[in-house]
């Protein structure tokens, strides 16, 4: 293989790396509100990302033969309703066991209602992902979608040698996704909604003073967390196969993607994520598929030992 095939096949690994990094910074996101404003590690957070997924599966699969619902866009329509539902089931979620064990409840708790929180998101990891199982099959299923089938060509770049393939699919989902991380960036630092968010995450106790209900807070930022992955979740679903244990692969990429770019940072999630597939994507050329994580936390490693803060993070943490 000579130096021009190396270089089309890194550059065609990098665009692809773009595409899915976008997705998995967007999930990033949402990961972070709920780290950035509540302090919480939920390790169910890949779950509610499934369960985006199959959201936009099922509603595919009930709508998509009706004529007015078979466009080649209605599983981004279809991913995007993903969000306001999930947001409605975070909301529940923290009504009924993560309001007990966060906020001014966690302070009569053991360590200060961590070790409680782990426990809580952890079993409620397990709940999900078996009552999934027993709902929906372990049967491998996707979103069917012409675009996945379908590609941009770009270039010839060199001497009519190099040449890029742009998945039309993964194109249309990976600008969706950017679209909702700069809406909900720019939602957050101009709403009053969003400047309370941030008091609440800051100083819990001034922001009571403040008159800001910071158990709502907590409520509508875990609302917005998993809604906001649920959305990635179903931008996924048309890309590549899933069943209910996929979420636990994708909660390791959401926590390394949120470190490496920085704790409670939107723009440092983002980033992370983004890296996260560039590296998954880029290794794949010249590592096996099984190594492919080991260049990802290996990176992760460096970052925790040379830049604590995350690679774009500050060394106070943002919300």
């Amino acid at each position: 293989m000579d130096v021009v095939q190396y270089i089309e096949n890194f550059l065609q690994s990098f665009a692809a790396g773009i595409l899915t990094g976008v997705i998995y910074g967007l999930m990033c996101v949402g990961l972070t509100v709920i780290f950035g404003v509540m302090r919480v590690i939920n390790f169910a957070q890949g779950e509610f990302m499934m369960l985006g997924m199959y959201f936009t599966y099922f509603m595919f699969s009930w709508l998509g033969g009706y004529p007015f619902f078979d466009g080649l866009y209605f599983p981004f329509v279809l991913a995007l309703l993903a969000g306001p539902v999930l947001f409605g089931v975070g909301n529940l979620v923290h009504r009924g066991l993560l309001q007990k064990v966060t906020g001014q409840n966690a302070s009569r708790l053991e360590g200060g209602g961590h070790y409680a929180q782990l426990v809580l998101t952890f079993g409620l990891a397990l709940v999900l992902q078996n009552g999934g199982l027993w709902l929906f099959g372990s049967t491998l299923v996707s979103v069917p979608s012409e675009l996945s089938y379908s590609a941009w060509e770009m270039g010839p770049l060199y001497q009519d040698r190099i040449i890029i393939f742009i998945n039309q699919n993964q194109s249309i989902a990976a600008l969706l996704a950017l679209a909702v991380v700069l809406v909900f960036a720019r939602y957050m630092a101009r709403s009053r909604l969003g400047k309370s968010l941030r008091a609440a995450a800051d100083n819990p106790e001034a922001a009571v003073y403040m008159g800001i209900d910071v158990s709502r807070a907590h409520r509508i930022a875990f609302g917005f967390g998993v809604g906001i992955t649920a959305i990635g979740g179903g931008l996924l679903a048309s890309n590549a196969p899933f069943q209910p244990y996929i979420g636990t692969d994708y909660v390791i990429i959401m926590y390394a993607g949120v470190v490496m770019g920085g704790l409670g940072s939107i723009r440092g999630a983002f980033l992370g994520g983004l890296s996260i597939g560039i590296l998954q994507q880029v290794s794949a050329s010249f590592l096996p598929n099984q190594l492919q994580n080991t260049m990802i936390f290996t990176c992760f490693l460096l970052t925790i030992l040379l830049r604590p803060q995350g690679l774009f993070g500050l060394r106070e943490r943002v919300a």
